[in-house]
């Protein structure tokens, strides 16, 4: 075959053309192949002669010409012409009539012996035996997955044909286009095409027209005997049959329970889409997520995703759309059908039903007493969140903590962990939030946050009953205002009621409520006493609370 290039005109008239005059006067940079006998073409042209006048155009009929070349099917200066052409290439052609209509012409529109000009250019090529041509843009380091027949996809794409004409985009829509693979939903390339991606890859698919729309085409974007070039993104995707999948990121090396249905956990997470997309983040709120698993209090795979988890544990949660919010998606973040991935770090987690957890780290020998309900007691004390966040320390003060047990005073939790210990012993208290601070947490503590004391007991003293600030050893004086009244001027005031206080707890006759202040409790006493508050007490107001309880036993009946 000789292909000529045409020149500039030459001098004079060069006689009558023996073959096809080529001119390529665009070639595109690149050009991956070129059109050759037996493959099938797409292409628009303009006919004229040499004085200009048109005579045929599929430009003016609006629809390419589609074709096989080099088998007979076209004027032999066509066929001629068209091979070797690149995908938007351009080219002059310039048919003598015995590789045009010759001597015969065409009746009304080609006069015989015609010289035919041809302006071309190339739009599609393709052959029967041709396969899809996929080609990986990008692709993430990490790929546990790859799409597979029967997968739910959801991927942006650009449509092009081959010379580049778009036709479509998901991006134009503002949404990915979701749909099954290999069940013949899609185009037969893509569904080929998309097989073995991983979330997050590129590809460029190119699918010639009989894994396409074949000879019908497709409305007025796509023309018949199309090859089309998809450029994909793999947003993300699932199978209807998936389950939650779990990655275990970081476990303590100590995790002596694990949660189970009916905890109450608090969490910190990070949710994104598969792509990388942030959709939420407890982070931003600086607050953890709090709530029960297993109860339906959050979405189903969230519910089974955080079963078995340690306390400090770091998991990745991933979720399938049917375990998330479904095809309905959730807000403007969560479209429909996303897979949902969670990154969650649990700080603390508890049962309602949970008792105060007391690990004892050190215990005197010949230990005889220990602490009872009402002692009074010195303790040290470090108070933390179980991820080890410091809250309170009894160190940074210049005394150790004082409180009377069962007074209120401290937490239930701190209160039940400081019961029959010894003095010298160390204890370390875990304490769930319904014996701690509570679902309102408190200055410087977490709502619902479960807490680790490490206690040492100081010293105690024996306590007295609940609603006594001093008891007897034995039985009561008989005449005691007569003995209280040291002046016996019949009236006793208050420095007379605590010098008689003082001395019965030096004698052994009696003691006070435990208290690092007794003038405190030798006031209050005397406060109760001088009934009427004038500064003295009479025979009348001076009386035992035994008394005073029996009489509220009568006023009752």
């Amino acid at each position: 075959l000789l292909l000529e290039v045409l020149g500039a005109p030459a001098l004079g008239d060069p006689g009558p053309l023996e073959d096809v005059v080529i001119d390529r006067y665009y070639i595109p940079k690149i050009c991956l192949r070129e059109a050759q006998m037996g493959d099938f073409i797409r292409y628009h042209y303009n006919g004229t002669f040499k004085d200009g006048k048109k005579f045929d155009s599929s430009y003016d009929r609006g629809a390419t010409v589609a074709g096989v070349v080099g088998v007979g099917r076209l004027i032999t200066g066509m066929d001629r012409g068209l091979q070797g052409m690149c995908v938007n290439e351009r080219r002059h052609l310039i048919v003598p009539p015995h590789l045009g209509y010759g001597s015969i012409g065409v009746a009304g529109l080609i006069p015989p012996d015609a010289t035919l000009y041809f302006d071309v250019v190339m739009l599609d090529i393709w052959n029967k035996n041709d396969k899809l041509q996929i080609t990986t843009l990008s692709k993430p380091e990490r790929c546990n997955r790859t799409v597979e027949n029967s997968d739910f996809v959801r991927y942006h794409y650009n449509g092009t044909l081959l010379d580049g004409t778009p036709f479509d985009s998901s991006y134009s829509k503002g949404s990915t286009y979701d749909t099954y693979v290999g069940t013949g939903w899609l185009i037969k390339g893509m569904d080929q095409g998309l097989l073995g991606m991983c979330a997050g890859e590129k590809r460029s698919i190119i699918i010639p027209p009989f894994l396409a729309y074949g000879e019908k085409g497709y409305g007025t974007v796509i023309p018949p005997q199309a090859s089309l070039v998809f450029s994909v993104l793999l947003v993300d995707f699932h199978n209807p049959k998936d389950g939650v999948s779990l990655e275990h990121l970081e476990v303590p090396e100590s995790c002596r329970r694990r949660a189970v249905t009916g905890d109450f956990v608090r969490y910190h997470y990070n949710g994104t889409l598969m792509d990388g997309t942030l959709f939420d983040s407890s982070y931003s709120r600086n607050q953890t997520y709090n709530t029960y698993i297993g109860k339906g209090y959050i979405i189903p795979g969230m519910d089974q995703g955080l079963q078995g988890v340690c306390v400090g544990e770091h998991r990745r949660v991933v979720i399938p759309p049917h375990l998330a919010y479904g095809e309905n998606g959730a807000g403007d973040k969560i479209p429909g059908s996303a897979v949902l991935i969670f990154d969650v770090h649990v700080i603390d987690f508890h049962n309602p039903a949970d008792p105060v957890e007391i690990e004892t780290v050190f215990r005197p020998e010949g230990c005889n007493v220990t602490t009872r309900h009402r002692d009074f007691v010195r303790y040290h004390y470090n108070c933390s969140l179980l991820d080890g966040t410091r809250l309170f320390s009894s160190h940074d003060y210049e005394k150790p903590q004082e409180v009377t047990l069962g007074a209120n005073k401290v937490i239930e939790g701190l209160n039940s962990g400081l019961l029959d210990m010894c003095a010298g012993e160390r204890r370390v208290l875990i304490v769930p939030p319904h014996l701690g601070h509570g679902e309102s947490g408190a200055r410087g503590v977490p709502g619902s946050a479960v807490l680790r004391f490490e206690v040492e007991l100081i010293s105690m003293e024996e306590g007295v009953p609940e609603g006594y600030l001093f008891i007897w050893h034995g039985e009561p004086p008989a005449n005691l205002y007569e003995q209280m009244d040291l002046n016996k001027d019949g009236g006793i005031p208050a420095e007379e009621f605590s010098t008689f206080i003082k001395t019965q707890v030096a004698e052994g006759k009696g003691r006070l409520m435990p208290s690092s202040d007794p003038e405190k409790v030798i006031a209050d006493m005397f406060q109760n006493q001088d009934r009427n508050q004038d500064g003295k007490i009479t025979p009348e107001e001076l009386k035992l609370k035994s008394d005073e309880d029996q009489e509220k036993i009568h006023e009752e009946l």
